[in-house]
């Protein structure tokens, strides 16, 4: 069980979302890497990036903020938004990545994904957002025809690392995890599921710690971790105390 803080990359400063609504963005620290230095020194395991900018323009805008977190910080990164060619993911891989995050492309070329995720073991996970119940893609500027469900069995057994799954209208309000959801998915396919969108509260993190969650790989956690919320270091006790089984 791996708890997630989130980086959310927009105009090169790190910000926060209200429904994924980029007109609705909550600016948090001006610099990307100072901020992920301060998620390692608390104790994190892995950070999770977002381009926002990228995942609207379909190719990676805020790199340079990306480039700097890795030469700040030395636990593993994985970054999401406009990734969308092979060259993208070889590019950031070789630049220190641990795992690339594929979503629209997802949707629109599945084939690619499987290639990329044939090439580069262990390094390529699916963005799943969903608004309804249904897949968004284009920055979650548009909603599919396809479930979510649906969209994740394709993927099954192509060796995808995990799957993250949002749901983008819990996304940023501080409700908690939509997580019915989250566990139907986990439960329909072998994959690994991180649980995203909606974090509110230590209860939340308490939550995950129930055997019946130990299904998921984690949770990402984003507003609730800057504002205060949630207690760095009592979440990270909790989760160590749930993987040693106490």
């Amino acid at each position: 069980m791996i708890l997630f803080p989130a980086i959310d990359l927009k105009d090169g400063q790190c910000v926060r979302l209200k429904l994924g609504d980029m007109a609705q963005a909550t600016t948090f620290n001006e610099s990307p890497a100072d901020q992920a230095r301060q998620f390692e020194q608390q104790g994190f395991e892995y950070l999770h990036v977002v381009d926002l900018n990228g995942a609207f323009a379909g190719q990676s805008v805020n790199g340079a903020a990306v480039e700097a977190i890795l030469d700040t910080v030395s636990f593993p990164v994985q970054l999401g938004g406009g990734i969308r060619t092979l060259e993208h993911i070889e590019g950031w891989l070789e630049k220190g990545l641990a795992r690339v995050i594929l979503g629209t492309v997802a949707v629109r070329d599945p084939a690619l994904v499987k290639e990329a995720a044939r090439r580069f073991p262990g390094q390529v996970a699916v963005g799943i957002d969903a608004r309804g119940g249904m897949v968004a893609v284009e920055g979650w500027a548009e909603t599919s025809s396809l479930d979510v469900i649906e969209l994740a069995k394709r993927f099954e057994g192509a060796g995808v690392a995990a799957i993250i799954y949002t749901d983008i209208d819990r996304d940023g309000i501080l409700t908690g995890i939509n997580w019915e959801a989250t566990l139907a998915l986990a439960q329909s396919v072998s994959i690994p599921v991180i649980a995203s969108g909606g974090l509110a509260s230590m209860d939340d993190i308490r939550t995950l710690t129930q055997p019946e969650y130990a299904i998921l790989e984690g949770a990402i956690s984003g507003r609730a971790l800057y504002d205060g919320r949630i207690d760095s270091r009592e979440a990270l006790a909790l989760i160590k105390a749930a993987r040693s089984g106490r």
